[in-house]
């Protein structure tokens, strides 16, 4: 990272997170980015993705670069901490196309540089929800024209993901559950791993509780393609959303990982203006 001659380096803004980290835990949010969400960035000038927040181990940054360069060759990865034993400690994995530098929501690059995407996963969910919009402005400022951050949170292994898209020109854009489909019960058990943006607001009442109750009912009148398998059954359930009127994005070969979206407008906090 490069800084100006005799100009002391700015703190990094945000807080140290827990920094769990497991490997393949963010598979399906590289999945997505490598998928629908390549249209963005397959053709940036300079095809730079951030993973900001990337934890106690760099595994995630390193997984992140090998799935996006089967896109596109050339894309670099830059992990991004505030705490500098993390990033010391991450070194030795640095590469072509790999690097490792001190920063948080400010996103601190070399001069002229913009990030296409920025990834920040279990990183806001630390943080206050009246935090959120704060952090999403202060990246978004620094994201290159047509960028894009992807605020997500997942379990530890990363069986359960939901992440929001928001970008650099028009705000949050998108809602989308990735479910593990072996041995789901219910499709709203990813509750528990809504972004922090929505994770107070499955109450009565809110757009995104609505919005898992629907989900919840498709699931349950699909019941009877059980026996046909769960890909089956989430297919339809997804299908049925649409037809109910849902805004849902992409089609059944996303659908049929257990992935489905949503536009922004269908589950955004009815007390914001975002």
């Amino acid at each position: 990272m490069q800084h100006e001659p005799g100009r002391r380096a700015a703190r990094p803004v945000g807080a140290i997170t827990r920094g769990t980290t497991n490997p393949n835990r963010l598979r399906r949010v590289d999945r997505w980015i490598a998928g629908p969400l390549a249209a963005r960035w397959r053709t940036a000038a300079d095809p730079l993705v951030v993973d900001l927040g990337y934890g106690a181990t760099p595994v995630t940054a390193v997984e992140l670069l090998a799935r996006l360069r089967a896109v596109r060759p050339d894309v670099e990865v830059r992990g991004l901490e505030i705490d500098p034993q993390r990033v010391a400690d991450a070194q030795p994995l640095a590469g072509p196309g790999l690097a490792f530098a001190l920063g948080g929501f400010e996103i601190p690059l070399e001069r002229g540089r913009r990030a296409i995407v920025v990834r920040a996963f279990n990183v806001l969910r630390q943080y206050d929800e009246a935090q959120v919009a704060s952090s999403w402005d202060t990246v978004r400022e620094r994201l290159a024209d047509g960028g894009v951050l992807v605020d997500g949170t997942c379990d530890e292994v990363g069986r359960r993901a939901s992440w929001i898209a928001v970008g650099k020109e028009d705000g949050p854009l998108s809602l989308t559950l990735s479910l593990r489909l072996r041995g789901l019960g219910r499709p709203s058990q990813v509750a528990e791993r809504l972004p922090k943006a929505l994770i107070h607001r499955n109450v009565p009442g809110e757009r995104v509780h609505d919005y898992l109750k629907a989900l919840d009912a498709a699931w349950d009148r699909a019941a009877a393609l059980a026996g046909f398998g769960v890909r089956q059954r989430f297919l339809a359930t997804a299908g049925q959303l649409r037809t109910d009127g849902w805004p849902v994005l992409d089609g059944p070969t996303r659908w049929r990982l257990g992935e489905v979206g949503v536009a922004w407008s269908a589950v955004a906090p009815l007390s914001s203006s975002r």
